[in-house]
């Protein structure tokens, strides 16, 4: 790790899911091995229970939240810290960053271009307001973005993006190793 790189990751689950959800563990674990701090993090909703994801407001501000304690804990800027997460939960970092919290970066493990069946309905408006290194993970079979629409759609973000694919849907539930040492070799190399 140089001194400009991330020295910390917050990530966040997928609607309705839990921070120990057994993608997010692996990249946990595999990005603590490159020297990283991790926080995973819980959206208020799923953890009292509820089944609803909470409200983008709820769910950004739990990233800024998180964001903001974890680089205090570490002793550095929120530019310090590289966030993202799963589905939703990267999609709800990525509109914070759209929101003008700094970061260093945004890792977008199965990013929801689209609901399932309904290419029209994007979730990009905010893509060009993402001016930070993006790394987008995604199954080659995700019925929430192809691999022609990730391409396709990323390109107006005005960071450096990287795609990487893997076998597997949405779930990626038989590439969680290979998807966490794909984050874990990207997040290593930032400087």
């Amino acid at each position: 790790m140089t001194t400009s790189g991330p020295v910390g990751l917050v990530l966040t689950p997928g609607a309705s899911a839990r921070r120990d959800q057994s993608g997010l563990v692996a990249i946990d674990e595999a990005v603590t091995n490159v020297g990283l701090t991790v926080e995973r993090v819980d959206f208020p909703g799923p953890a009292a229970g509820k089944r609803r994801p909470d409200s983008p407001a709820v769910c950004i501000d739990t990233v800024r939240t998180a964001t903001s304690e974890l680089a205090e804990r570490l002793g550095v800027p929120t530019r310090r810290v590289a966030i993202g997460g799963r589905s939703m939960g990267g999609r709800m970092c990525s509109m914070a960053v759209a929101e003008d919290l700094e970061v260093a970066a945004l890792v977008l493990v199965s990013y929801p271009l689209h609901p399932p069946g309904r290419p029209e309905r994007l979730r990009t408006a905010h893509f060009p307001d993402l001016d930070v290194p993006c790394l987008f993970v995604s199954g080659r079979r995700d019925a929430f973005a192809t691999p022609a629409e990730l391409e396709r759609e990323t390109v107006v973000s005005p960071g450096a993006v990287t795609i990487a694919f893997v076998d597997g849907d949405h779930s990626l539930r038989k590439s969680e190793s290979a998807v966490a040492d794909i984050v874990a070799s990207w997040l290593a190399g930032l400087t």
